[in-house]
């Protein structure tokens, strides 16, 4: 039987057993589910800022998990090793939401806060990040997303009780360049503007010299950031390095990245620069 994923803006139409472009949603017995449900392929006790988020909890650990996955194809992702698969890569772990929970609760004495759902796209296995984070919150801890933004409200409106932070990649600000990547720029939009009204919310653009580093698009983003979501709210302008499909390119000059940064200080109260 035929099921349609409502997760995100692909509304993939899938046959029985036939899985979504995320490759982490499959169609079984007419029911889209989660395949990467529990499988942890990264964990890690990291320092907050490298989320990144530089004002929420500054100098906290936080526990940080991936599954694999992702409904975006970026031929410049840091993490294709784990977020383009759609089986268990090796070293794959089986960690219920209980178990997570309970890892979380044994760093707690080592500085840790909670847990941060990152490394692939978190959302594509939303139900995980939904029962996990749920418990952590009756831990008295806290849960950080970091997400593309490229999924459906009702998604967001399922895990948004029980988040307290997320970082949320906004890509670039123009609608081609974000098909390039199989994504859309209004749907990023309208999640961000969402999420911001109910927990911490920050930004990260990463800029691809001749993709999204031009004055003009800054301006513009910074410009909807400002009067969209509020001028205060933090913006992440990273560096760009070679990774993936995306070799032949050379790193971001440090100085564009700077100089867009500033653009951005010229709406934003709090910007800063990564990777540099």
């Amino acid at each position: 039987m035929r099921a349609v994923c409502h997760t995100c803006m692909h509304q993939c139409s899938l046959e029985e057993g036939q899985r979504g472009i995320c490759g982490a949603r499959i169609n079984k017995n007419g029911t889209v589910l989660c395949a990467n449900y529990g499988r942890v392929t990264s964990l890690a006790l990291d320092p907050i800022e490298k989320k990144p988020l530089k004002m929420f909890y500054p100098g906290s650990l936080v526990l940080s998990a991936g599954s694999f996955g992702c409904n975006l194809k970026c031929p410049f992702c840091q993490n294709h090793g784990i977020s383009m698969e759609s089986e268990d890569p090796p070293g794959t772990i089986c960690l219920s939401p209980d178990e997570l929970a309970e890892k979380a609760l044994q760093y707690k004495n080592a500085g840790n806060i909670g847990v941060a759902f990152t490394y692939n796209e978190p959302l594509v296995g939303w139900e995980y990040v939904h029962d996990t984070a749920r418990l952590i919150k009756k831990h008295g801890m806290k849960n950080i997303l970091v997400t593309n933004g490229s999924f459906s409200l009702e998604v967001l409106e399922r895990v948004i009780p029980f988040l307290d932070a997320m970082n949320i990649d906004l890509k670039g600000f123009r609608d081609n360049f974000y098909k390039k990547l199989g994504g859309d720029l209004e749907t990023v939009k309208s999640f961000i503007v969402r999420a911001s009204a109910s927990c911490h919310v920050e930004l990260t653009t990463l800029i691809i010299p001749g993709e999204n580093d031009s004055i003009l698009e800054m301006e513009e983003e910074a410009k909807w950031i400002a009067s969209a979501v509020g001028k205060n709210t933090p913006l992440h302008v990273t560096r760009f390095f070679p990774r993936y499909q995306m070799l032949d390119k050379n790193p971001t000059d440090v100085r564009t990245v700077f100089r867009l940064a500033d653009t951005a200080r010229r709406r934003l109260g709090f910007v800063w620069t990564g990777n540099c």
